[in-house]
């Protein structure tokens, strides 16, 4: 095993602070990354703080990683000492079952293995993430970057872009259609960014009305305050999609009479209380609300190329390490536009 500097938690009350972590010693598959940045995901602050159920501890959050390779196993054949690469949410899974066996292991019908918070297949060694200086991950399991430059910018693209690169793809979108997107945060100008590119009339729908310059700047061609009770009136019945990113509560039946016939909800956030439907809004119009996370790795490779061909980046503020503490309250109060990125030199 090998000693690594990282930033970590020992329990869900404890700051991130700094910690020592060891890697596994590099294996005929595997690739050993040195890490350039990590993004920082709201993700990483839930599981921090065990929100999201019991979290292994010691924790080393962080799955939006790219880093260059600084060694490569015996029998790899997809990277080359020095070039740029990257891991997303997941590190492995079963590899067997038919939702890996299709491509789509982030529906692993055995789970599938976590950047950080799980475990690595032999159910006992801990994984960490990319709070750290260096990561080992097996090849399949690692993204080539075809960027070049702002490789800071890239680091959110492998949670934040595949989470909503995936759903917009998967439902279709392209051009003729019209796409709301509900909530503008780290999610959000992805999303819009994404369907945009893809050729659609981009709406943001937002509570805040502060957020319409950005909403625009980022490429929305039409804003709309969702607290504008006769604004809202106008929109029903109007869109074909409307991509939900929203992770706190909200009345989800206040949207849902904005889609048209057939119109679909596309759902990637996780409030933390579950939502009340009511089955006519559905009904009426043969509506449809669909789930999706992330993406596999096949698609997620798809997203960075897709994004270098269209020169899609996700807008920043990089931080050095030692500020992750103050990142995370920020985060909290939806105070950064959009995605925090660790310089992790400064780590």
């Amino acid at each position: 095993m090998n000693p690594i500097k990282s930033y970590g938690a020992i329990n869900k009350d404890s700051a991130i602070a700094p910690m020592q972590i060891e890697r596994r010693v590099l294996g005929a598959h595997d690739v050993s990354i040195d890490i350039l940045y990590c993004g920082v995901c709201h993700s990483d602050i839930h599981m921090a703080r065990s929100e999201w159920g019991p979290s292994v501890y010691p924790i080393v959050p962080g799955h939006e990683i790219v880093g260059i390779v600084k060694a490569v196993g015996s029998a790899v054949t997809q990277f080359k000492v020095g070039q740029t690469a990257g891991v997303g949410v997941f590190v492995d899974s079963c590899r067997t079952c038919p939702s890996c066996q299709g491509g789509q292991e982030q529906y692993c019908d055995n789970n599938f293995t976590p950047t950080y918070n799980g475990y690595e297949r032999d159910g006992k060694t801990p994984t960490f993430g990319g709070y750290s200086s260096n990561i080992v991950v097996d090849e399949k399991y690692t993204l080539h970057i075809p960027f070049t430059d702002h490789l800071d910018q890239v680091a959110p693209l492998l949670c934040a872009g595949i989470t909503t690169y995936s759903p917009l793809k998967f439902a279709g979108v392209g051009k003729g259609h019209k796409v709301a997107v509900l909530g503008l945060g780290g999610l959000g100008h992805m999303g819009v960014k994404f369907a945009v590119a893809m050729g659609a009339e981009v709406t943001m729908l937002s509570t805040s009305p502060s957020k319409e310059a950005d909403a625009k700047r980022l490429g929305a061609h039409h804003f709309v305050l969702s607290t504008d009770k006769e604004q809202m009136k106008k929109l029903s019945n109007q869109f074909d999609f409307i991509l939900n990113t929203v992770a706190a509560h909200h009345d989800m039946n206040a949207f849902l009479h904005l889609l048209k016939l057939e119109g679909k909800m596309l759902i990637v956030g996780i409030p933390p209380e579950d939502h009340r439907i009511a089955a006519a809004s559905l009904i009426s119009k043969r509506r449809s609300i669909i789930g999706s996370n992330i993406g596999g790795i096949a698609e997620t490779q798809e997203m960075l190329n897709y994004c270098a061909e269209h020169n899609i980046l996700s807008d920043i503020e990089l931080i050095p390490m030692n500020e992750i503490n103050e990142a995370y309250e920020r985060i909290i109060k939806s105070d950064v536009k959009y995605r925090f990125v660790i310089d992790m030199k400064t780590i």
